[in-house]
């Protein structure tokens, strides 16, 4: 598979899930069950699509990590934070995991473009943790759903609503690919 179907498959992906947004279509599945099914397609179609997993095993791992930038939508969160329009636990705690997340992905990938090296001790510490904090952002988000619904209101409505449609799906998929490159590299 080459990188233009990839990225025609992720704009395709990435329409849907704005049109899902457009429709309410969120409210219909529990954003956290949409996180764990979309996660799970894509990281069945790495290891089962040899066109894909070839392409995600090939492609430079610090692109990888670029990807992680879109964790800056952490400033996004404290701001609807400061209006009333997301809870403490959600906004703050996530947004400053997120923007801690996204800022040392910056000089990580910075660094591995300059050099040409991974320093792998360094993006599996940055990616272990990068990992932890995604999935305390879903955990939470899910309790807050399940325990104060209309305080996440916000999640399930565009411009957010594209996280568990896209972007937190891809975030979690992409730590464990680099983890599992990470651990066959370790292994060379």
């Amino acid at each position: 598979m080459n990188s233009f179907k990839v990225i025609s498959l992720v704009a395709i992906w990435f329409f849907l899930a704005l049109l899902a947004g457009v429709f309410g279509l969120l409210s219909l599945l529990p954003p956290p069950a949409v996180v764990l099914i979309l996660t799970g397609v894509v990281l069945l179609s790495y290891w089962k699509f040899t066109g894909l997993g070839d392409w995600l095993s090939t492609v430079n791992i610090h692109t990888l990590v670029l990807i992680h930038l879109t964790r800056f939508v952490g400033f996004y969160f404290l701001f609807l934070y400061s209006r009333g329009e997301l809870p403490y636990q959600f906004a703050v705690l996530g947004g400053w995991g997120d923007i801690a997340i996204a800022s040392t992905a910056t000089m990580l990938a910075a660094y591995g473009f300059v050099s040409g090296r991974v320093n792998l001790p360094a993006l599996l510490i940055w990616n272990v943790l990068g990992l932890i904090d995604i999935l305390f952002v879903v955990v939470t988000a899910a309790f807050l759903l399940i325990t104060a619904p209309d305080s996440m209101r916000a999640l399930l409505a565009l411009p957010l609503s594209l996280l568990p449609t896209f972007l937190v799906p891809i975030v979690i998929s992409t730590h464990i690919i680099m983890l599992a490159r990470i651990i066959s590299l370790r292994g060379k």
